[in-house]
């Protein structure tokens, strides 16, 4: 049942440009999958190379979180457009407003966690590995306690289950092909009991796998039911094409 006195969502998107680290990164990774895949889609055909195709998107996807995802080495890049918009973000939201943040990676969660405490911005914590005891405590301390400003959430285990209607901020780090996923993380906020409007932010960064993700949606309307079961069924709705196309 959907609640008719509930006050206006806005989904926006938040677009970022990477610095020249982080774009060098992304690049030379984009250009190796590129060649790996369009070379073996050539010798196997696409069927067969369903999971190779994953993991290129994933690591691409990654690397617009932060490139520490992918490189883990001491001399690897260490700075994030994502997570210093972030910041900035919260800073100048975050003290009229209560925030929700989602990302399916929960490395970039304990990156952006580490971030926060060296800016000193409170926050809660949960994850897949959070207790029953320690979830319900999470929650509990971002309802009630006005210095909690922020809560981190990994979205799989914060998608469904949860009542966070002090919150009228949502930013999804790394959004997807999978709206409806989307949908159930906003709504942890957008529910009975909210007294605010809501804005929710997709965070993006330009000329990128998630840019090219949302102008393949468009031209393909990938967003009928049947092709976002999972991320096997949004594979093989793709083409050579289309894979070429996002690995450009």
């Amino acid at each position: 049942q959907v609640a008719k006195d509930l006050h206006d969502k806005t989904v926006a998107l938040l677009w970022f440009t990477m610095d020249a680290e982080q774009r060098t990164l992304y690049n030379k990774y984009r250009d190796g999958y590129r060649n790996k895949l369009l070379s073996k889609i050539d010798t196997e055909g696409l069927g067969k190379s369903g999971m190779d195709v994953l993991e290129g998107l994933l690591r691409l996807r990654q690397i617009c979180d932060h490139p520490m995802l992918v490189d883990k080495r001491e001399d690897g890049v260490k700075s994030s457009v994502k997570i210093e918009e972030l910041i900035r973000e919260v800073k100048e939201n975050a003290s009229n407003h209560k925030v929700l943040v989602f990302s399916q990676f929960t490395e970039m969660l304990q990156l952006i966690k580490h971030q926060f405490e060296e800016s000193a911005i409170t926050y809660s914590y949960l994850d897949g590995s959070t207790s029953l005891p320690n979830r319900k405590k999470e929650v509990e301390k971002f309802q009630e306690d006005e210095s909690i400003k922020v809560f981190l959430i990994s979205l799989k285990a914060g998608g469904v289950g949860l009542n966070l209607t002090v919150a009228d901020y949502v930013y999804l780090v790394d959004p997807w092909w999978n709206p409806a996923v989307e949908q159930q993380a906003i709504d942890r906020t957008h529910r009975i009991g909210q007294t605010k409007s809501i804005m929710a932010y997709r965070m993006i960064c330009k000329d990128t796998i998630e840019d090219k993700i949302l102008q393949l949606q468009e031209k393909k309307r990938l967003l009928a039911k049947e092709l976002i079961a999972d991320d096997a069924s949004f594979v093989k709705a793709l083409s050579r094409e289309d894979v070429e196309y996002l690995f450009s």
